[in-house]
């Protein structure tokens, strides 16, 4: 299966280092984000799942819910979240998924041939409260992800659910943003209280409308 931008995120029950999951029923009304890595005790990754421990206020600011992947049984993680705590000064508690039956990986295509026949490749994936996929960026083993990416990622996804806005290159939270070309200036001018400027009929900005 190859799974695409706008597709329906399948879902799945799996073992977790914090128990049974069902997928949908752990995302409940929520975004969410699944990322995979290759193997457990990989340094790259270790410094990942530090990183995303320590957003726990960001990610549930935003209502996301986090779950990681890998390829390794349960055991493993279990001693692997000790090592990472240690290591990262943090206290990983989402799920890490143990699919040592490749799964979950394979539903959500995290195996790619070209890079490993049975090892995932570190793809991140963002779904919607709608439970569709909003965005795919797979990493290469060498390059840690950047997770202030992927908050900046989910404030713009937020505020085009939210507000039928996009965001411009280089976008951060409080910049102006883009006005939708599905809205008219007509339109646009009475939605944006803040005001709409025009530079062409199809590039307007506005301010970012949940910022005061």
């Amino acid at each position: 299966m190859s799974l695409r931008l706008g597709d329906i995120a399948p879902n799945f029950k799996a073992t977790t280092s914090l128990g049974e999951i069902d997928f949908y029923e752990f995302l409940g009304n929520s975004w969410g984000i699944l990322f995979s890595h290759p193997a457990d005790y990989t340094p790259v990754c270790t410094t990942e799942l530090g990183r995303t421990a320590a957003l726990k206020d960001e990610f549930e600011k935003r209502n996301v819910k986090v779950l990681a992947l890998s390829v390794d049984p349960i055991d493993k993680h279990i001693g692997w979240i000790h090592d990472i705590n240690e290591t990262q000064q943090c206290n990983v508690d989402f799920p890490i998924i143990a699919d040592d039956d490749r799964k979950v990986s394979e539903l959500y295509d995290f195996i790619h041939p070209n890079a490993s026949a049975t090892a995932t490749v570190r793809s991140l994936v963002i779904i919607g409260p709608d439970k569709s996929v909003k965005l795919i960026i797979t990493y290469p083993a060498s390059t840690g992800r950047n997770f202030f990416e992927v908050l900046r990622v989910v404030d713009s996804l937020q505020l085009t659910a939210n507000y039928s806005v996009a965001t411009p290159a280089n976008w951060q939270k409080g910049d102006k943003v883009i006005i939708v070309p599905s809205i008219s200036t007509e339109d646009a001018i009475k939605k944006f209280p803040k005001g709409v400027e025009v530079i062409k009929p199809y590039l307007r900005y506005t301010a970012q409308p949940n910022v005061d």
